[in-house]
């Protein structure tokens, strides 16, 4: 893999090419400063102050003595002195006028990476924002865009340096219909699709099976109508989404191998495949015993340990009782 193979799965590379064919997005350089404050991790974990008295959890509940019990102070005895949040009033201006322009409710991503692994944080559980507070709570809570920031290139057989030399943020449009069993991946070797993959693989939907050879077609006829001759590397993989009007759109690229999830495929199986046009295989989860759970961790390792205890034991066990609680209630029976 080369660094200019990388280079060119960057967001602000590509976007402006397909943008006929991807959904809404509106692209900001981000200032030095605001990138240092994500890579920063030597004190507490504090949110960029909002000149527009923004708040990233809007439906908590304010104690201000508890708030007080939990500042985080640096130094000690008498002359320490609570951690000053930062402010960055020319990029929240910015980030406001663009969601507004999106419709009120965006979701971030960097030049690669979107924060997946910190939507647990937010109020919605999701990655769908409204306000600059919101994106910055998710940015800042992310352990996965630290491959953004710093080793986008570890891969790189030419690799020269550590980071790119601007990053960007990526405000796209939220969806709330759209459906994640109708976003796929697919892979290029030698300019010719190979193979596709269902991107959501946690979860069995019975209609795709039904609608696998009809998306087969679509998609292959979108990357050659669209993409073949448009995106310039030899190997690299590329996320759709399928419509319920069969409108196909590009929703990223990714270099291949490396840091790409392989998802229903393995890299070796890839390597193999002959380049040909007619030799192109297209995998769903097909029962509900063939789903891949251990590829979707948005949510803190906590909550994935399940031995007594835990906090994934203990929400089953509220999860039981209130299910019982329902059962029991005058009202089910209705």
């Amino acid at each position: 893999m080369k660094e200019e193979e990388v280079n060119r799965c960057q967001i602000q590379e590509w976007y402006p090419k397909f943008k006929s064919v991807s959904i809404r997005t509106l692209i900001h350089e981000l200032p030095e400063s605001f990138v240092q404050y994500l890579l920063d991790d030597s004190g507490p974990f504090l949110l960029p102050v909002s000149i527009s008295n923004e708040d990233a959890l809007p439906n908590r509940i304010h104690n201000p003595e508890e708030e007080e019990d939990y500042q985080v102070l640096e130094g000690s005895g008498d002359e320490a002195e609570p951690a000053v949040p930062p402010s960055f009033p020319e990029l929240e201006l910015k980030i406001k006028e663009s969601v507004e322009t999106l419709g009120g409710a965006v979701f971030p991503k960097l030049n690669w990476s979107a924060p997946k692994d910190s939507a647990w944080i937010s109020t919605s559980g999701s990655l769908r924002c409204t306000t600059f507070s919101e994106i910055a709570l998710l940015l800042r809570a992310s352990d996965s865009l630290i491959h953004d920031l710093c080793h986008a290139y570890d891969s790189c057989s030419d690799k020269t340096m550590s980071r790119p030399p601007n990053f960007f943020l990526a405000l796209r449009k939220w969806y709330p219909s759209l459906r994640p069993e109708m976003e796929f991946r697919c892979f290029v070797r030698g300019q010719q699709l190979v193979g596709i993959s269902q991107r959501e693989v946690t979860t069995f939907y019975h209609p795709l099976c039904e609608k696998k050879n009809d998306l087969q077609v679509l998609i292959e006829e979108f990357f050659n109508d669209n993409v073949r001759l448009k995106f310039e590397s030899e190997d690299y993989t590329f996320d759709v989404y399928v419509s319920k009007n069969e409108l196909v759109k590009v929703l990223d690229f990714n270099p291949w191998g490396a840091f790409t999830l392989s998802l229903l495929f393995t890299w070796e199986e890839l390597e193999q495949k002959p380049k040909e046009e007619d030799d192109l295989e297209f995998r769903i989860v097909e029962s509900q015993c063939a789903v891949r759970p251990g590829l979707k961790t948005a949510v803190p390792y906590d909550y994935l340990d399940t031995s007594p205890g835990s906090g994934w034991d203990q929400f089953l066990r509220n999860a039981d009782e209130e299910l019982q609680r329902q059962t029991k209630s005058p009202e089910a029976g209705a």
